[in-house]
């Protein structure tokens, strides 16, 4: 049979065409390692810069301007051991000028800089503490290069955490992880302005979480109540109040200290205790921080006690009792081993005071507790406290200055005092009910020289019966210490007075 050439020439196409679809039916070559890595890193790559793109809205540059003092050790972004020249930064001719006058005992006005994160998009920021602490002027600038003037609402000394507000509305806030589910490895992004270098990126990983004992106690006054994030990120002086993410761009923690410069330990103020801290600021205007009133310490750094108690895993070992603190009136006795605090279990100081902090003052709580009892056991047991507020000295607020420069008769006393709370007089194991308490006293004041310190309680100056730190300072104001001013005051339950007089005619 004859096959038309129409049919040829169609079975042709047919045929063709069936071999075309099967081969464009067939998989592309598969990728080679090299490519396939190529892909995995662009992914990388990619991650990175949407962080950056994502968070840095939320982030802001902080301008500070402050009242450079002579140097000294202090909680300021850097551990005090590695404190950087705080003139460092200027040029050769300006730095040796004002070396001079801070030899001098002079002030100069300091211009500081450090980050924040937008919490509210109504304008609370949260900062670092040491960022904003003795500022004058703070101004804020923003992403889209607005600025703005910023008041410090709160700040916490111990957590070194602050909120700063600015008025604006509409802003971009800042996403918060929970940081109990920080891992060790994973990545950790910084952002913000060191050197002023504004909106800077660098990225490495969380070195370890719970990161206690980083500042020596000797070095400070202050009290250190948070576990670090430690970081390999490059972190810098600026930096500080800035926040460290995730690779899911949400905050892990506040970058606040390094350990020396370009040593990659950076360190940072987990987000669950800052987002604690700056919620209670921004309702309550300061932070209430609740306290047993005990010595502690961890079992697991204890081992002449843990040996004495092999039933007890872990838990934190009472070394003593504050008298008239909070624990004072309780069942809770020295030795005592508290192994949970209303069933968290607590395996260190830290996590003591973690449990505690939040807790409402004058409430109860429980205490899980093994005491041991004879030389072949102890017993579980629980135990009631009622927390007690913290009164951080430090936190005291300073005598208001009358522009006089360093001539102030609050600056001449060099005292700083606190209310006469009810839960400060108890802490203080005292009935007297009006007055101010001294927080602090200058070491080379006339204060010092005159023997009064920290726990006296002032009732009076120059007469002038005292019962408020406004009337403490106003009484300051008018006293002057080139006559001589008199300071009624109650030491460890005496009843005194002395006389500040400068002594220089």
């Amino acid at each position: 049979m004859k096959i038309s050439p129409l049919v040829r020439m169609g079975w042709f196409a047919l045929v063709c065409g069936s071999v075309a679809s099967t081969a464009l039916a067939v998989d592309p070559p598969a990728k080679t390692p090299a490519t396939a890595n190529l892909d995995l890193a662009r992914q990388l790559n990619q991650a990175f810069v949407q962080v950056a793109e994502q968070v840095s809205p939320s982030v802001v540059v902080i301008k500070v301007v402050q009242k450079l003092n002579p140097p000294h050790k202090s909680f300021h972004g850097q551990a005090p051991d590695e404190e950087a020249d705080p003139l460092e930064g200027l040029p050769p001719e300006l730095r040796e000028y004002f070396r001079k006058r801070l030899e001098q005992g002079q002030t100069v006005p300091n211009q500081g800089q450090g980050s924040g994160i937008i919490l509210r998009e109504n304008g609370f920021i949260l900062t670092n503490a040491h960022v904003v602490e003795d500022a004058d002027k703070i101004e804020v600038s923003l992403l889209d290069g607005r600025t703005f003037k910023a008041e410090v609402r709160g700040v916490d000394a111990p957590s070194d955490i602050a909120v700063i507000k600015i008025d604006a509305k509409g802003l971009p806030t800042a996403r918060l992880a929970d940081s109990s589910k920080v891992r060790v490895g994973e990545f950790a992004i910084a952002i913000g302005a060191p050197y002023a270098l504004d909106y800077s990126v660098t990225f490495g990983h969380v070195s370890a979480k719970d990161r206690a004992g980083v500042i020596d106690p000797s070095e400070t006054t202050a009290m250190m109540d948070q576990a670090f994030i430690q970081t390999d990120a490059n972190i810098n002086p600026g930096n500080s109040g800035g926040p460290l993410v995730n690779i899911e761009g949400e905050v892990i923690g506040v970058n606040a200290l390094i350990r020396g410069l370009h040593t990659g330990i950076g360190f940072a103020v987990p987000i669950n205790l800052a987002r604690e801290v700056a919620e209670k600021i921004i309702t309550d205007g300061k932070f209430t921080r609740a306290w047993l009133g005990i010595e502690i310490k961890a079992l697991a750094d204890y081992p002449e006690v843990r040996e004495l108690l092999p039933d007890v895993k872990a838990g934190v070992v009472v070394r003593a009792i504050v008298p008239e603190g909070p624990a004072a009136g309780s069942k809770l006795r020295p030795g005592d081993v508290i192994t949970a605090v209303e069933g968290q279990p607590v395996a260190t100081v830290q996590r003591l005071r973690d449990a505690v902090r939040p807790k409402a003052v004058g409430k109860e709580i429980t205490l899980d507790v093994y005491r041991k009892t004879s030389e072949k056991g102890g017993k579980y047991m629980k135990i009631a406290v009622k927390p007690g507020e913290w009164i951080d000295p430090a936190a005291a607020p300073a005598l208001t200055s009358n522009g006089s420069g360093d001539n102030t008769p609050g600056n001449e006393f060099g005292i700083k005092v606190k209310a006469l709370t009810p839960s400060l007089a108890k802490q203080l194991g005292t009935e007297v009910t009006a007055g101010v308490v001294v927080a602090s006293v200058d070491r080379n004041s006339l204060a010092a020289e005159s023997g009064i310190k920290p726990g006296d309680i002032i009732t009076s100056i120059n007469h002038q019966s005292i019962s408020s730190p406004k009337q403490f300072h106003e009484a300051a104001k008018k006293a002057s210490s080139k006559k001589g001013v008199m300071v009624e005051f109650i030491s460890e339950g005496t009843d005194k007075f002395e006389v500040l007089k400068d002594g220089d005619q």
